[in-house]
């Protein structure tokens, strides 16, 4: 009886944990209006495609769609009780300086949630609290 009990258990895990792989894989197209940053990188304004790379949904690769911009990123997840509203990406805007932070599919409960980096980390604390926001851009699903 204990054998079968974990091997429901670890049948159960393992097919949540698949499920969390593929909930996390994404493919999105968004319309940036400012220039943002990501990782140490500042790309500029524009049409951009975000997609998980092959099967490890932690790595990220972002393309403007003229193909003059474009890397590769890595990714944590992240989480909410209730499904996104929309798709979106979310930036971290402290005073005129844009930094990507999420992206979401509309209705997932998983997301993906990039690393603030040093600069990112001292903008925040050297730039007045009514000059932070997060800043939402509606996407869509490709």
């Amino acid at each position: 009886m204990k054998r079968q009990a974990f091997s429901l258990v670890s049948l159960l895990s393992l097919l949540l944990m698949a499920g969390s792989a593929i909930a996390q894989t994404i493919h999105v197209r968004a319309n940036v209006p400012f220039n943002f940053s990501v990782g140490n990188k500042t790309l500029p304004a524009g049409a951009y495609d975000i997609r998980t790379i092959s099967s490890d949904t932690k790595m990220l690769l972002l393309q403007a769609r003229d193909g003059k911009s474009g890397m590769i990123v890595g990714s944590n997840a992240a989480q909410a009780l209730a499904g996104a509203g929309k798709t979106k990406l979310v930036f971290n805007r402290y005073g005129s300086q844009y930094f990507l932070a999420e992206i979401w599919a509309g209705g997932a409960t998983l997301g993906h949630q990039l690393p603030k980096t040093s600069r990112e980390k001292e903008l925040a604390k050297e730039v007045a609290s009514d000059l932070t926001r997060r800043v939402e851009v509606v996407a869509s699903l490709y």
